[in-house]
């Protein structure tokens, strides 16, 4: 297990932007505040406060007792701005032991995201639990300092608002990574994170933590984003090893562990266009 790490260090980390990634407006709709801007725009958001909102619908859409979110796949269709957005959600599969959900994410214009989650029940107590990995390695103590990016990148929003401390690789070149992380602020005003939000929340990130590209030369941007998660995290710290592949003629993929400080918990995958900054 990880010592604890005192938040007393909190005064060395950027200021923040907001008081949570959303507020409540009512009936699914939802505030967008600057906290959700990503690195690329302070008018469009990153997409780990998004996947999170939509897992948080999924998880609060006709409450099956027993049952879990397992897996969630969200689909970006565009760019989604800092601003209102509402939620819908339905039942796709319904069932006693498994359901599908689907939801959608819109703007004031339109749908921008669309998700689906396998709702499953919990295994199960006296199922023997398996390990196929090591538990990973301690908190570091001391907050990793960002700095910038890339030049003109936004840090002020979702970047500044996640506490990062880096295990293996660095922020400042390319190449794989392994990072604890873990929100500075709720999702929604008002209400703790639930283990699933936290996962989503930090999940998105995989591309930035373990890409081999430079962003100052390359535009890599995720289509989608798929979290499998065989059991809930814990604790508010966690850590990710990611990875990204690239080949000429293709596409990228990012890949990443997640694990808590008791050891691994799931997985998530991304399928990212790579493309010349001058190109558009």
């Amino acid at each position: 297990m990880s010592a604890p790490v005192s938040k007393d260090l909190d005064k060395d980390l950027p200021p923040l932007v907001a008081a949570s990634f959303y507020e409540p407006l009512g009936d699914g709709r939802f505030a967008s505040t600057a906290a959700t801007a990503g690195p690329w725009s302070r008018g469009f958001q990153h997409a780990g406060p998004v996947s999170a909102l939509l897992g948080r619908a999924f998880e609060r859409h006709e409450p099956s007792p027993g049952l879990r979110v397992a897996r969630l796949t969200m689909e970006i269709l565009r760019p989604v701005p800092v601003a209102p957005l509402e939620v819908t959600v339905r039942t796709v599969r319904p069932g006693r032991r498994i359901n599908l959900l689907e939801a959608e994410l819109s703007a004031e214009d339109g749908p921008v995201a669309r998700a689906t989650a396998w709702r499953i029940a919990a295994a199960p107590a006296h199922l023997e639990p398996t390990a196929h990995t090591p538990v990973p390695p301690p908190v570091p103590a001391v907050p990793t300092v960002l700095g910038t990016a890339w030049p003109g990148a936004n840090m002020a929003g979702y970047l500044s608002c996640i506490e990062w401390r880096v295990v293996e690789g660095s922020f400042a070149r390319p190449g794989p990574a392994a990072v604890w992380a873990r929100s500075r602020l709720p999702l929604v005003a008002g209400e703790d994170d639930t283990p699933l939000v936290r996962a989503l929340t930090l999940a998105d990130s995989m591309s930035g933590v373990g890409s081999q590209l430079d962003f100052a030369k390359w535009l890599i941007i995720n289509t989608d984003l798929t979290v499998a998660l065989h059991r809930d995290p814990e604790g508010e710290w966690i850590f990710m090893r990611a990875r990204v592949h690239t080949d000429p003629g293709g596409c990228a993929m990012a890949e990443a562990e997640l694990a808590d400080p008791s050891g691994w918990f799931g997985s998530g995958l991304q399928t990212l266009l790579v493309d010349a900054h001058a190109s558009g």
